[in-house]
This record gives structure tokens, C-alpha cells and sequence, in this order.
């Protein structure tokens, strides 16, 4: 009988193989499509009592602006949507990308309308994918555009990347896809709706993938500021003059490697093959994941709405495992993996002794392309099993925007420009 870790790399890279090759390079152009932003979906909560941030926005027959960040040029850019989740079609009336004069007012120039198959409008059926047309506009790494969609009278919502620690903009009824101006726009969230990739053209196709919970999410990090670590990777590359890598984000908070969760997601396990493979161009992913595993099937039972169910306990042993299943299917799907050490977050003996066995192994278990040591990175010395007080964002667990910016320092530079595996 195979063991749990060979049956789940089994499955994994199943879903890793590649799909069809329709719309894998921009017509007509030898360039190649590389994911310059991208994020994760998660279904929202159900029930009659949610706690407020739980609350969807209203978003029918109205015009949903969202500002995201490229981390490459390019004058070739493709749009992805998604309607993972959903369970009636997602009807995208009009569609605009435009340069964002002020991502805090939602006010724009340079706008151009999108289209989809050569139709200005799109139906996505539940569970449904989409890429746009090619979109002929010149985008600048690190600077900010608008995504402006205008959806039916009907439009429900069912999925959202929750803690996008960025502003975005819902106006009020009626199509301002292609307004100008921010005047519309009254309603503020933070979260990310539908849209899950931002792809360029380009000669030398390479993405890093940074893919996890929380921690990589950028859960505490400054708002609006573009301060999470993958954020602060791609400025360090940016940094180099090399064009060669875009890094996309695809942590969501509270995620776990092991358990699905009712508000933070299906688990990494899951997720991992098919949050990769919508990210055209990647070739490495760096993961990090697991202090929620430990930690949650420690916390109490909640009233309502319980995030952290199921509380399930684990072993460091089953960690492994499952790290070995995500590096399997990666390889058997072409990309190399480079796993995160835990960081430290005051855990109580025991779990801070699984934390620590789960440490050792990715740091001497030789089953990854590279290690990025971020525990060390972020560890106080004088106490390594707490936080270095600066690099404390004030939870004991999540990193300050220095924090962030020590655990992008970590990733070891021979590492950022390799894409062959050893």
C-alpha cells in the first residue's frame, strides 16, 4: 500500500500537468506570458450571522476597480478571472485597465477597454476560468493600474482574496468602468474579487511564486504601502536590472498546509497544483506554511463562526509529509521548490518543539531545490523562539514592514536567478 505522502504527489501532480497549450504565447509574438501579479482566491462564509468582516460588498450592477502592481514591463498584458467558487455565472458587462493616477482615489488615465474573445462582455459559469484578449498598453514594474469591471443587475459573490492590504473601490449603480475619475467610487474594501493574474509578454519567461498563509499574505503589513516580503523580493529584484523574474503572491491568511478552513481557505494541499498552474510562467515557488497547522487544533471551540475548524492535531512527521507530496508534484510539473523555515511566534513547549523538528528537517532533509531561512532571518538572539522585538509587528507572530523586508533579504541571491532544478 503506498504511504498518504505518495498518494497526495500522486494527486497533486495529476492536476500539475499541462493543460492545453491554446493561449500559452501571445499570437503572433515569440514572447511567452509571465504571471507580473497575481493572488489567491477563497470561498467567503456562509451564514445569517457573520461577523462583519465577513460581510460581502454589495457589488450588483455596479463597477468594482481594483489597483495591482506589475513586477515586470511590458507593453503586451492579459487579464485572468476567475469565478472559482461561484455558484452563478459571473457576468462581466465591460472591462478597463488603465493607469492608476492615484490608487487612493481610484482616479485613472491611459484607459483601455478590454475584450474577451473579441466580445466587450464575458459570462463566466460557476467554476469557471477566463483569459482576456491580448491588451495593448505599456505597463511599468512597481507601478500602479486599475482594473475596472462592470457587472450585471444579478451578480452575486461568493469568492475573495480577504486580506489584500490594499484599497479597492466599488462605485455606486450603473458602468464607470471607463471614468476617469474616483467620484463614483464611494465604497472602500480590502479585498481582492475575480481577478487572479495579471500576465505580460515576455522573451524570458520566470516567475516566483511565493505561496503560504498569513505571513506570506502580509497580514499587518502597511496598507496601501506594498510592504509584504514577496513585495519587497520584487523590489530587490527590480534592484538588480534584471527582467528575468516577476513575483506573484499567493499567500492567504490563516491558510494551512494540511486542513481546509470555512474561512481561510482550502488547504494548501489542495490548492497548491491549481493556484500554481494559473500563474502562467512561474518556475519556482517558495513555500511557506505550517505554524497554523500547529497552532490551530490548540484553540478553542467559537461560538458561530469558527475559522479555525476543524481543529485538527498534527505531528511534525505529517508535516513532512506533506511538504515532500508539494515538492514531488512541483518537480513533476517543472518547478522547483524552495521551502520556508517557520518563523517564531511565543508558542507554548510543545508546539514550539514541532516548529523546531519541522525546522530541522526542511534546513538538513535535502528534499527541496533550496532552503530560505526566515526563522533565522526574523529569531531574536537573545531569544530565539520569539521575534526580534523591531521585526515584531506587535502579535508575536507576524513580521513588521522590517520584518518583511529581512525575510526578502534571506532568500539567498544564487537562488533568485537559477530556474533549473539540481
Amino acid at each position: 500500500m503506498r504511504s498518504e505522502a505518495a498518494l497526495f504527489a500522486c494527486c497533486v501532480a495529476t492536476l500539475l500537468a499541462p493543460g492545453p497549450a491554446a493561449a500559452d504565447s501571445p499570437a503572433g509574438d515569440s514572447a511567452a506570458w509571465t504571471s507580473a501579479w497575481g493572488t489567491a482566491l477563497q470561498p467567503i462564509p456562509e451564514g445569517t450571522e457573520l461577523p462583519a468582516l465577513y460581510h460581502r460588498p454589495e457589488v450588483a450592477g455596479r463597477t468594482v476597480r481594483q489597483i495591482v502592481y506589475p513586477t515586470l514591463d511590458g507593453r503586451l498584458v492579459r487579464l485572468h478571472f476567475s469565478n472559482r467558487y461561484g455558484r452563478t455565472p459571473l457576468d462581466l458587462r465591460e472591462v478597463h485597465i488603465a493607469r492608476a493616477a492615484d490608487p487612493a482615489t481610484a482616479r485613472t488615465l491611459d484607459d483601455t477597454r478590454v475584450s474577451f474573445g473579441g466580445r466587450p462582455s464575458a459570462s463566466l459559469p460557476p467554476g469557471g476560468e477566463m483569459d482576456s484578449d491580448p491588451i495593448a498598453i505599456a505597463v511599468t514594474r512597481g507601478a500602479p493600474y486599475a482594473v475596472s469591471s462592470f457587472v450585471g443587475p444579478q451578480q452575486q459573490l461568493y469568492a475573495w482574496h480577504r486580506v489584500a492590504s490594499q484599497v479597492n473601490f466599488i462605485s455606486e449603480p450603473g458602468n464607470h468602468a471607463a471614468d476617469a475619475s474616483g467620484a463614483a467610487y464611494g465604497t472602500r474594501f480590502t479585498h481582492s474579487l475575480w481577478l487572479s493574474s495579471v500576465a505580460v509578454a515576455t522573451p524570458m519567461p520566470a516567475a516566483i511564486a511565493a505561496i503560504g498563509d498569513s505571513i506570506t499574505d502580509g497580514m499587518n503589513s502597511s496598507l496601501n504601502k506594498n510592504r509584504r516580503w514577496p513585495d519587497a523580493l520584487a523590489r530587490r529584484i527590480a534592484a538588480t536590472g534584471s527582467d528575468a523574474s516577476a513575483v506573484v503572491n499567493l499567500g492567504i491568511s490563516g491558510n494551512r498546509l494540511l486542513s481546509d478552513s470555512p474561512c481561510y481557505g482550502e488547504a494548501l494541499a489542495q490548492r497548491f497544483s491549481r493556484d500554481l498552474r494559473g500563474q502562467p510562467g512561474v518556475k519556482t515557488a517558495i513555500v511557506l506554511i505550517g505554524i497554523n497547522d500547529i497552532n490551530f487544533a490548540a484553540m478553542p471551540p467559537r461560538p458561530g463562526l469558527d475559522c479555525d475548524l476543524p481543529h485538527t492535531a498534527v505531528s511534525a512527521e505529517q508535516l513532512i509529509q506533506g511538504y515532500q507530496g508539494l515538492i514531488a508534484a512541483a518537480h513533476r510539473g517543472g518547478i522547483r521548490v524552495l521551502l520556508g523555515t517557520l518563523t517564531p511566534a511565543s508558542l507554548p513547549p510543545p508546539r514550539e518543539r514541532m516548529r523546531g523538528a519541522v525546522n530541522q528537517w526542511i534546513r538538513t532533509g535535502g528534499a527541496s531545490d533550496g532552503v530560505v531561512d526566515f526563522d533565522a532571518a526574523l529569531r531574536d538572539p537573545a531569544d530565539p523562539e520569539r521575534l526580534r522585538p523591531g521585526y515584531d509587528s506587535g502579535d508575536h507572530i507576524h513580521p513588521s514592514d522590517a520584518g518583511y523586508a529581512a525575510m526578502a533579504d534571506a532568500v539567498p541571491q544564487a537562488l533568485l536567478h537559477s530556474t533549473a532544478r539540481p
